[in-house]
């Protein structure tokens, strides 16, 4: 496998290159995605990338939709790169392990974020009121504790370098109707318990995650990326202790760094250095491994 930090495939029209995936049209009803190893971090892209990252990031969503296939469908054609139309053979190596072929939906307009401990801006906004996009929380709970019930606080979806806005279920529900905004409630609830259920049992704590959804002919599918180290807090029960920010499988480590550098974050951030960039891909590859059982498979 390669490491791979952006594509040319011109085979096929490129429609966007996001902050981690190029996305090509193969033809009106299927997409090629490509999960690259590009890193960003407080709204810029890295100078350097992750190794692999985006090999994890596809396989890790390739499990879970697997495992969710009976709640409901995902967008899923094809994994297998061998098996990819013949006009991707000269990209063989670039795609294994870290695309997809997928039917072409349309995603929702809003993120389906489901919180069942209370972290990041969902503790900022508790410490304000006690509530969470709507939803009131009982007085005194701590940072990273576990809430009683997982909530279904979701998000508008913002352009790179700017933020998603926390939003209420009414507010979604005027967005996209009410049932459709009941039915996503129900699926994403239901999905993240079967999730966290099982990544219990493997050792991880899943704090909050967001799912997204797309519509192919009024049917709802499963799409973009699902339970990955960047979608979701991924926390190491072994060492959970609420009261305070957790250790994550993610990029917090990089965050860590970066703060720590004489850097304004309104500049290009500096150069990642050799330790940082390691350390990073090593903690993707070590989420992978335990959720999984399996070893990636990258060299």
């Amino acid at each position: 496998m390669k490491i791979v930090t952006s594509t040319s495939i011109d085979a096929y029209p490129l429609l966007s290159r996001g902050k981690v995936r190029d996305i090509y049209a193969v033809d009106e009803s299927t997409l090629l995605i490509v999960t690259t190893d590009r890193m960003s971090a407080y709204d810029f892209m890295m100078s350097r990338p992750i190794p692999y990252k985006g090999v994890v990031l596809n396989q890790i969503t390739l499990f879970w939709m697997d495992m969710f296939k009976d709640i409901m469908p995902n967008h899923i054609i094809e994994s297998d790169a061998s098996k990819f139309p013949a006009a991707l053979a000269p990209w063989r190596d670039e795609l294994d392990g870290r695309a997809v072929l997928v039917r072409r939906a349309k995603p929702l307009p809003i993120e389906c974020i489901v919180r069942g401990y209370i972290s990041g801006s969902g503790w900022k906004s508790y410490k304000k009121d006690c509530t969470i996009c709507g939803h009131s929380l009982p007085a005194g709970l701590k940072e990273s504790d576990k809430l009683e019930k997982a909530i279904f606080t979701p998000s508008t979806k913002a352009e790179f370098g700017q933020h998603d806005e926390n939003i209420s279920i009414e507010r979604t529900a005027e967005i996209m109707g009410p049932e459709l905004t009941a039915k996503v409630e129900e699926l994403t609830l239901t999905i993240y318990e079967r999730g966290r259920e099982y990544a219990a049992s493997r050792g991880i704590i899943v704090a909050d995650t967001k799912f997204e959804f797309g519509l192919v002919d009024d049917t709802l599918y499963l799409i973009d990326e699902v339970l990955t180290p960047d979608s979701s807090r991924f926390w190491p029960a072994a060492s959970y202790e609420p009261g305070h920010s957790q250790p994550s499988f993610d990029k917090q480590f990089l965050r860590d760094w970066l703060t720590s550098q004489p850097w304004d974050m309104k500049s290009e951030p500096p150069a990642l250095p050799d330790e940082v960039v390691e350390t990073t891909a090593a903690r993707y590859q070590e989420a992978y491994k335990i959720l999984t059982g399996r070893e990636l498979g990258i060299n």
